[in-house]
């Protein structure tokens, strides 16, 4: 996937820079991020398809934008501009989950479901290392000891950015109705892993 077509789906990203900066500075900034993902795609060719799935979607877009960014307006900045619009994003989809959540019977399967989901997608084929605990009735409960958000995010200088992903967790499934997100800990906030537990209230 090119990276304006990968870019295309990070509007929502652009149009936070818009509302904070110059039309003519944003869309410069916007053709910088292009090419330097483009240049970050290339130095990551050779990645499994399963690892491509997080990083071309979600972190290498990510990092590029926020670099982009942070050479024109600095660090604090760019950093508000690409949470910011995370945050708009995920307390939308959270809030879209939570309606799911009233129907009867949502609340358990969401839970039974967590398990096959955060196989396929948050497995060793996708670059992460985990701990799957045992089933337990009405709760879900994984740990990630290695995640590639905090490798390539590292490896790109910028780190910081795997905090917000962390975060968009807790928007996301911080307030489902009939249901309890708890996490203690985050690799992007420094922890050894990132504990992760749903469960039925």
């Amino acid at each position: 996937m090119t990276a304006q077509r990968i870019l295309k789906k990070k509007t929502f990203i652009k149009a936070e820079m818009d509302r904070r900066l110059e039309k003519s500075q944003s869309d410069a900034l916007w053709q910088k991020a292009a090419e330097r993902l483009d240049g970050i795609l290339q130095q990551y060719a050779d990645l499994p398809k399963g690892v491509r799935a997080h990083t071309d979607t979600y972190i290498f877009p990510s990092a590029a934008i926020y670099s982009a960014l942070k050479e024109a307006v600095g660090a604090e900045t760019a950093y508000d501009i690409v949470e910011t619009a995370a945050i708009d994003l995920t307390n939308g989809y959270g809030k879209r989950i939570a309606g799911m959540m009233k129907l009867p019977g949502m609340p358990a399967l969401f839970v039974k479901v967590f398990d096959p989901i955060s196989r396929y997608h948050f497995g060793p084929k996708n670059g992460f290392q985990n701990v799957f605990y045992p089933k337990e009735k009405g709760v879900y409960r994984m740990d990630i000891l290695a995640c590639p958000y905090a490798r390539y995010f590292k490896e790109l200088g910028c780190f910081e950015l795997t905090g917000i992903f962390c975060e968009n967790d807790d928007r996301v499934y911080g307030n489902l109705p009939g249901l309890q997100f708890e996490r203690h800990t985050t690799i992007g906030k420094g922890g050894e892993k990132c504990d992760f537990c749903v469960k039925r209230v």
